[in-house]
């Protein structure tokens, strides 16, 4: 495909289609999508959003001289992820001189929020959401000269890879309800196998911050129309119900294959098999929760599945560190902040020694009290001097002294006292989302020719009680925040800074200088790994 060619100009003002990268394919086609993005390989990312491509194309022309500045309309998605690397390339070869990073918009009755961004060659003030700054970095937010504390430069570390996945996407009504899968785990097959391995229980994002619906899906993986037409009477639903859907798609392999999921995630299943747990949180949410589910829910797209079992994992995650980070790191849909595994998993720095490297073994050592900790973790770890303390670049506060001071972490304590505390403020949340005195405990059925369930127990209201435990959500409990569940976490956040080794955290130290030292990791990090 040629590349459009674009007048020269002077100014390009202009409010360009949006449009995601999921779905360009649907309201475009897959030929001219695949068209575009080969064109425009190397300059804009593949999973990026259709608007992205105007940016490009208007940095491409500034940089051939035929044109000076742009001012263009986009969903502020563009601040992050995949989106962001448009605006990473401007930056590197011009300015943004002037932005509105978060603002309301009223689409067709939807209410989302854009960001307005001018860019390119102009001697104007840099100014940021109506205040003048000193530079507008790629995520849209004002940096100062010094380059500590600009998260646009967090890299990706490998230590952190093939630990998060976003769940399933499905690409077609393949969910049923809980009692019509009941009965087809009892039902019989030609072939002798069970309905158990192609039924599962289904998690999206709702089933995180609301309550489950105890939804279940059918899902094939990859197998053949052949072995799946084995499995008789899931078969024929998925027959009426998905291949209707698809039979008109413009995507060739969702439309010859439309017994299978639009994207099966054959690593993500790979990663759950030897464990009994995950950890899941939704994509997007008003309020960044992770909550355990068992490695038997298949999880949906809408989640991000952590593949680990410990509590010190889960702690590491649900600590105000990770949830500053990711909020800094991730985008967002309207007003809700989004989570993706690339860029607020992969770019995190986990404590050293708890890194998902350490413990992509996934084996788990029980405490006394029920906590999960990584299992054969040393009991002292030596810490390296991060780069910012090195002669040339040393911090002259006293807070940095004090972290300066710590040359080794006792590592196994720190995992156990993280652990101890996750646990903590999960068995609580636990209580207050489910009190023993509303609910009961139903175990799950046992398939035909099984002799136990492979499904988690499920936990169903006692009669009188369905309206009350319907209000019981994490997203009504975080937006009460009640004492008891700050102390909680407060607990955490104090037994995961004793892990980074900062012996100088208290709960007042500020946002801006978590997120200092934890980039100051990143980097160090990602030196390292590059070495």
């Amino acid at each position: 495909m040629p590349e459009a060619a674009w007048p020269r100009a002077d100014v390009v003002i202009g409010n360009p289609p949006f449009l995601g990268d999921r779905k360009m394919i649907r309201e475009l086609g897959e030929e001219y999508t695949t068209l575009l993005r080969k064109t425009y390989e190397g300059r804009v990312p593949g999973g990026a959003d259709l608007v992205c491509y105007w940016f490009d194309k208007a940095r491409a022309q500034m940089a051939a001289g035929q044109l000076e500045r742009a001012g263009l309309v986009t969903t502020n998605s563009i601040r992050g992820g995949a989106n962001r690397r448009v605006l990473d390339a401007i930056c590197a070869q011009m300015r943004i001189f002037e932005a509105w990073s978060n603002e309301p918009w009223v689409n067709d009755g939807a209410a989302v929020h854009v960001s307005l961004v001018a860019f390119g060659h102009a001697h104007q003030a840099t100014c940021l959401d109506g205040v003048a700054v000193n530079t507008i970095a790629a995520d849209l937010t004002p940096h100062a000269d010094t380059q500590t504390s600009d998260l646009t430069r967090a890299q990706r570390l490998r230590t952190n890879a093939n630990t998060s996945f976003i769940g399933t996407q499905k690409n077609g009504p393949f969910d049923i309800d809980h009692d019509t899968a009941a009965d087809w785990l009892q039902l019989p097959n030609p072939h002798g196998r069970s309905n158990a391995e192609i039924l599962r229980p289904w998690a999206n994002g709702l089933s995180v911050v609301r309550r489950d619906e105890h939804t279940w899906v059918i899902d094939f993986d990859k197998m053949s129309e052949n072995d799946a037409s084995l499995f008789e009477i899931p078969f024929g639903h998925v027959k009426q119900y998905v291949k209707p859907t698809r039979d008109n798609l413009r995507r060739d392999w969702h439309r010859l294959h439309w017994w299978c999921h639009g994207d099966p995630r054959p690593a993500l299943k790979a990663s759950l098999e030897a464990i009994t747990r995950q950890i899941i949180t939704p994509r997007v949410a008003k309020h960044r929760v992770f909550a355990w589910f068992s490695s038997a829910v298949l999880p949906d797209s809408a989640v991000v599945s952590i593949a680990r079992a410990d509590d010190t994992t889960f702690g590491i995650l649900h600590s105000r560190f990770h949830e500053l980070w990711a909020l800094r790191m991730g985008t967002s849909l309207e007003d809700r902040p989004r989570y993706t595994p690339t860029t607020c998993f992969e770019t995190f720095p986990f404590p050293a020694g708890l890194t998902p490297a350490d413990t992509a073994h996934q084996r788990t050592e029980a405490l006394e009290g029920g906590a999960l900790i990584p299992a054969d973790l040393p009991d002292t770890l030596p810490l390296a001097l991060p780069a910012e303390h090195s002669e040339q670049n040393k911090a002259p506060a006293p807070v940095h002294q004090a972290q300066a001071a710590i040359t080794s972490i006792a590592l196994r304590p720190a995992a156990m006292a993280i652990a101890q505390a996750a646990r903590r403020l999960n068995t609580l949340r636990q209580a207050w989302l489910n009190p023993p005195e509303w609910t009961h405990t139903v175990p799950e059925v046992v398939p035909l020719g099984l002799s136990a369930s492979p499904y988690p127990n499920r936990i169903v209201p006692k009669p009188g009680f369905e309206k009350e435990l319907a209000k019981r959500t994490l997203t009504n409990l975080y937006n009460l925040r009640p004492a008891w569940l700050a102390a909680a976490h407060a607990q955490l956040d104090a037994a995961v800074a004793a892990a980074y080794g900062w012996a100088d955290y208290t709960a007042n130290m500020p946002d801006d200088e978590i997120l200092r030292r934890l980039l100051a990791l990143n980097l160090q990090r990602s030196t390292s790994e590059g070495a």
